[in-house]
């Protein structure tokens, strides 16, 4: 680095120096110096979905902003204000964008100028002579001038990566409404799942008290008596892990809404009575890259790494400052402020050979080449959450339609059996078993409902969540 400072006797002849300087260093070789212009990195196209033939439709039309109204249950509109009020990690996000603003404000200052003011005192003895004090003032302006835009470029990066802390925070807030809305979902199905447990364990153990006294009076073998009361310990093994199971969930909610877990309880209720079941339209949005925050976050990062190329490449040019000095010196205080000395010093750095500056050039290229792979990931991993959705969604659409053929035959089955024992042509263990069958039917199709309401809230997430488009680009 070659560094030339002038006084105001040799300012006259400093802008022709400068001229020459500047095309000596433009011509000394053969760097890049120009700020590469950002293009949205290639990734793999998606011509198709596994979805049923619909024509593409708007994002207002398939998702609206609070989505989770669909599920048309007020307590779960509660669940969600709270979630968004009192959520911890997505407090942290908040913070990052505020961190990320003022970030833009720390780069904007390289492009100001800089003032310090100092005062001192200097006492010296020195032996046969009288003690000397010296009092001085002074102060310096120093400025750096952004000629070749140099810290406008990190303005610009830091500037994208605060619409990628934004996006983050949006992304954030999408997996809150649906970690809460999903295992709200959980807790309901448990509530019902642990009443039709209570129900079919309740069957078992008349049925296992019908085959002791069959057994008691000769009727039946010993094997069946043991195998019925194996069924009961069974069921009543799973009874209990699904209350477990529903006192982890409640936890894990309270956790979401940034209450302790244990000091928060979802009261009782039943999926079907409270949670109504929307329907996804047909078609999906277009610009589902656009939408999608966690994209939208990935691919201004692509963005703030091209702006960083940008800055370090400018950095190889000259750079021009200005120094201007002002102060007072005096043996005594009362004589500080009577003389003042003043200087004004222009500079011109020119980086000839600098390997921190080529350094940091393949560096801010290498990390670009790191974002951009980065983005391309995280498309892939979007399209994946959409169509694994969409298949998931379809087939438990399909199962359902299986579930309820199944179960009305099943009700019809245990009606025709109950008629048959007021005849008298079937036993009442023959009835209970009619029932027991049943019921497992009835819980299947309950978590076949509760599969299907998650799934539609991964689709309403994976699409964006309402979200409007954003057209990533360097703002003017």
């Amino acid at each position: 680095m070659i560094a030339c400072h002038l006084d105001r006797n040799s300012q006259s002849a400093f802008w022709p120096s400068l001229c020459g300087a500047l095309c000596a260093a433009l011509l000394s070789g053969c760097a890049d110096f120009r700020a590469p212009e950002y293009q949205r990195p290639d990734a793999p196209g998606k011509s198709s979905w596994s979805q049923p033939a619909g024509a593409a439709v708007s994002a207002a039309d398939t998702i609206t902003p609070d989505w989770w109204r669909e599920f048309g249950d007020p307590y779960l509109d509660t669940l969600v204000n709270a979630a968004i009020a009192g959520n911890f990690d997505l407090k942290v996000l908040a913070a990052r964008i505020q961190v990320a603003s003022t970030e833009i404000a720390a780069v904007e200052a390289g492009a100001l100028p800089t003032a310090n003011l100092g005062a001192g005192a200097d006492f010296e003895k020195t032996t046969q002579r009288k003690s000397t004090q010296t009092y001085t003032v002074a102060g310096q302006l120093s400025w750096e001038i952004d000629i070749w835009g140099k810290v406008a470029k990190g303005v610009q990066g830091q500037t994208a990566e605060w619409r990628a802390t934004e996006a983050d925070w949006r992304a954030g807030y999408l997996k809150l409404i649906a970690s809460v809305s999903t295992t709200y979902f959980q807790i309901l199905q448990f509530d019902e799942q642990i009443d039709q447990q209570q129900k079919a364990l309740a069957k078992n153990r008349q049925i296992l008290a019908i085959y002791e006294a069959q057994y008691a009076n000769g009727v039946v073998g010993q094997t069946q008596v043991l195998q019925q009361r194996a069924e009961v310990n069974r069921q009543t093994k799973e009874l209990l892990e699904l209350r477990r199971s529903r006192n982890v969930a409640n936890n894990a909610l309270a956790t979401l809404t940034g209450v302790p877990a244990g000091e928060f309880h979802v009261p009782h209720g039943y999926l079907e009575e409270r949670v109504r079941l929307p329907l996804v339209p047909p078609g999906l949005p277009s610009q589902l890259l656009a939408r999608r925050p966690d994209v939208i976050a990935a691919e201004y990062r692509v963005l703030e790494a091209v702006d960083l190329v940008g800055q370090a490449r400018l950095a190889q040019l000259p750079s021009i400052g200005m120094t201007g000095r002002a102060g007072t010196a005096s043996l005594s205080p009362a004589d500080l402020f009577k003389s003042f000395t003043l200087s004004f010093l222009p500079s011109i750095n020119l980086p000839l050979f600098d390997p921190n500056i080529k350094a940091q050039i393949k560096i801010s290229e290498a990390q670009t080449k790191v974002a951009e792979e980065q983005y391309r990931s995280t498309v892939l991993a979007a399209y994946e959450e959409v169509e694994s959705t969409l298949v998931n969604l379809g087939a438990h659409r399909e199962q359902r339609t299986q579930l309820l053929q199944q179960t009305d035959s099943l009700r019809a089955a245990a009606a025709q059996v109950e008629a048959q024992l007021k005849e008298g042509l079937v036993s009442q263990l023959e009835v209970f078993e009619a029932e027991r069958q049943l019921l497992a039917a009835e819980l299947d199709l309950l978590l076949n409902q509760q599969e299907i309401l998650s799934d539609t809230v991964t689709i309403y997430k994976a699409l964006g969540g309402g979200w409007p488009t954003v057209n990533v680009r360097n703002q003017s």
